[in-house]
């Protein structure tokens, strides 16, 4: 009985190792059982193909790809329910295993006699008859193998394979810490006065909310028009309510929740962000590197810090001084309407004064245009969109698949010829008692081709979506802000480049080996789409009427489009130059502390400076625990690559469909077919005949002007 036989049969749901995951069946007390099965079987078949490698691509990198996949579907499968089912018993489950994978991956990436064989394979006879996607996967492999320590002996090793396995722990907890002090706070609101200016859909969530708890906050009988209503810091309540609420006592006290986030107490990830940013720039060091962000630049577009560096010096420039505009004009608004604060906007004043400023300038509210956008009708309209313009055609296929959570969809995407190429999981909906905020995509399979006795496979690719966007309430569909809609359309830019990947070999295909700073760029090109009439006017359809969403509301959502649109990027620019500096030239332990080289730069990239107590680092999961460690620049990157991406359909004429087929198509071949089977710039020339241009992102975000 061969081996893969032998796990198919185990009653262990975790040890499957192909196909779909049981979500249904995972439990964590399989957690601890599987990863110990699967390390013990991995290491004797790492030590079989290190005794017997030899440097081609079956002898070496298809065994190796085998025993990465096997690793990656069952631990994959236990992180994924950590971001959308955590709980204290996989939580525990988690953590006890995860040195044993940290170990194992280490052992893998360091494994001297596989190293030896990718550089004997790159100087080989062989070397010009591998296709240059399985080239540039050997090139990557053994860069990556040198970035992982390959290089590093006795005590060198021993220290740097310690470092990996505390930040990992590290990364960890501050995720868990951030989930549990969003999860902590609630404000409850009981009379009239407390919630006048709320929205009625913010109401009706709120009284949700009320109905579920379990904490004695909670009340069983809540209503929207009664209460009690229950604000929690979760991105659909916490939004809304500054936009709206009247009480400026209580969005000061919702705000000030906010920002302190995971700043003391049990939750403190203060100690946790110093010491994290001390290890990486210790682990930068035992590899040859001046700091991390030299470490994580090898790996990404950006040929050094000082091109990351202009291109935000760039960017703050047209954007700084027309945020100090933006927030006169605001100002002036306030004072306009009467407002006491007018003279003193504080920060908890921003988001109210420029929704109400919103307002009046267009005449509309976010709140008249959700009733227009449910789920069902959104989605109705992005998959229009990706049939016009890549040809694939997605369907739900509920019921094919064990899912997690009931609200979870899943979907196929079929070519020209109605067959399926990909499938994917959607999972639309905030649930902050388990799922972590923000949204994401990440992939659950992988494409792959395989020959087995003579006959060739391909693995289909399956993406998760996860978003956080409000959920149905009261009997109503998930009626979404136009932000939530972005959101939903960034993902799926996402998706696609996972799922229309024509690579065959799994370290290249989809988003896989494609350097983070431009991994953005298929995700903020679909969100362009939101704005375009066709798109748009195909999807926003009152939930109710069906009627089509009124032209005038079409107009002001263009003319509203870069409404304070200088503030938005200067933000950006802002934690992407915190992020810099924190992995160039900041030195943890030093006199000065992170915290004062975020307010350093805070008074060059705000323009209202963070309030004494903002503890924001403790809350910046995207380089803490997220990945993004010297790469939160990576979206305006990026940005700079799809926005000059969809210029080229603008160019082509979007009122041409002929042209719109024949730009998507091009698009399609290139972007997102190619995944990481050539460099980006390679292939953003391939699509666009050109290197890209900052222009067409200033233009969009109406800052040419301001640059210039």
């Amino acid at each position: 009985m061969t081996e893969s036989a032998t796990i198919s049969k185990s009653t262990n749901p975790l040890l499957i190792g192909s196909g779909l995951p049981s979500f249904t069946e995972i439990k964590p007390e399989h957690v601890a059982p599987a990863v110990n099965q699967l390390i013990n079987e991995l290491e004797n078949q790492l030590t079989q193909l290190e005794n017997t490698v030899e440097p081609t691509w079956t002898g070496l990198v298809e065994p190796l790809e085998k025993i990465s996949d096997r690793i990656y579907w069952t631990w994959g499968a236990v992180s994924h329910l950590m971001g959308v089912k955590n709980s204290n018993e996989l939580r525990e489950a988690y953590e006890s295993v995860q040195p044993l994978v940290i170990q194992f991956l280490n052992k893998l990436s360091q494994s001297q006699p596989i190293y030896n064989a990718f550089k004997s394979l790159r100087h080989s006879s062989n070397w010009s008859n591998l296709e240059p996607a399985q080239q540039r996967i050997v090139d990557s492999a053994i860069r990556d193998a040198e970035l992982s320590g390959v290089g590093l002996q006795g005590e060198a090793k021993e220290r740097f394979n310690a470092i990996q396995m505390e930040l990992a722990e590290l990364s960890t907890k501050f995720s868990n810490n951030v989930l549990d002090a969003t999860k902590a706070f609630t404000l409850k609101l009981t009379t009239k006065e407390d919630i006048q200016g709320l929205p009625p859909s913010l109401l009706s969530l709120a009284a949700q909310i009320a109905r579920s708890r379990e904490d004695g906050n909670g009340d069983k009988n809540a209503t929207p028009e009664t209460g009690p209503w229950i604000i929690t810091l979760d991105a659909p309540c916490f939004g809304p309510f500054l936009q709206h609420s009247t009480r400026r006592d209580l969005r000061e006290k919702l705000y000030r929740a906010y920002i302190t986030r995971a700043s003391s107490g049990e939750l403190d990830n203060n100690p946790l962000t110093e010491r994290i940013l001390g290890l990486r720039q210790e682990l930068a060091k035992l590899l040859g590197y001046k700091n991390y962000a030299e470490v994580s630049l090898a790996t990404k577009m950006a040929p050094n810090v000082e091109a990351v560096s202009k291109l935000l010096s760039e960017l703050r420039t047209s954007s700084y001084n027309a945020a100090v505009k933006e927030l006169e004009e605001l100002k002036a608004f306030a004072t306009s309407q009467g407002a006491p604060e007018a003279k003193d906007l504080q920060l908890w004043d921003i988001s109210f004064w420029a929704e109400r400023q919103r307002e009046a300038k267009f005449n509309f509210t976010d709140e008249e245009l959700r009733p227009y956008f449910p789920l069902p009708q959104v989605l109705d309209g992005l998959f229009g969109l990706v049939n016009r313009l890549f040809g694939v055609t997605v369907t739900p296929a509920d019921g094919q698949a064990p899912v997690w959570h009931e609200d979870v969809g899943y979907f196929q995407i079929a070519d020209e010829t109605g067959t399926p190429i990909a499938y994917f999981y959607l999972d639309p909906y905030s649930r902050p008692a388990e799922k972590r905020g923000g949204a994401w995509m990440d992939s659950c399979i992988n494409r792959a081709k395989s020959i087995e006795n003579g006959k060739s496979s391909t693995r289909l690719p399956v993406a998760y979506l996860i978003c956080n966007q409000t959920p149905p309430i009261d009997g109503k569909p998930s009626l979404m802000t136009f932000y939530e809609v972005e959101t939903l359309f960034h993902e799926f830019g996402h998706g696609l480049q996972h799922m229309l990947t024509k690579v065959d070999y799994t370290s290249a295909a989809g988003i896989n080996n494609v350097e983070w700073d431009a991994v953005e760029l298929p995700s903020q090109f679909m969100e362009n789409w939101c704005y375009e009439s066709r798109t748009l006017f195909g999807m926003a359809k009152h939930y109710e009427t069906g009627e089509t969403l009124p032209e005038h509301y079409y107009q002001k959502l263009l003319a509203a489009k870069n409404y304070m649109s200088g503030s938005g990027m200067l933000r950006q620019i802002y934690f992407s130059i915190v992020d810099v500096e924190l992995h160039n030239s900041y030195v943890p332990g030093g006199s000065q502390t992170a915290e004062d080289v975020r307010r350093a730069i805070a008074q060059k990239t705000t323009v209202l400076p963070p309030l004494p107590e903002d503890a924001f680092l403790c809350a910046f999961s995207h380089i803490f625990a997220g990945g993004y460690a010297a790469g939160y620049y990576s979206y305006k990157w990026a940005e700079v690559l799809s926005a000059d991406a969809f210029s080229a359909f603008e160019e082509a004429g979007l009122e041409n469909e002929t042209a719109v087929k024949e730009t998507g198509k091009r698009y399609r071949e290139t972007v997102l077919a190619l995944g990481g089977s050539k460099h980006p710039m390679e292939v953003f020339r391939n699509f666009r005949g050109r290197e890209p241009s900052t222009e067409p992102l200033l233009k969009h975000n109406g800052l040419a002007i301001a640059s210039a």
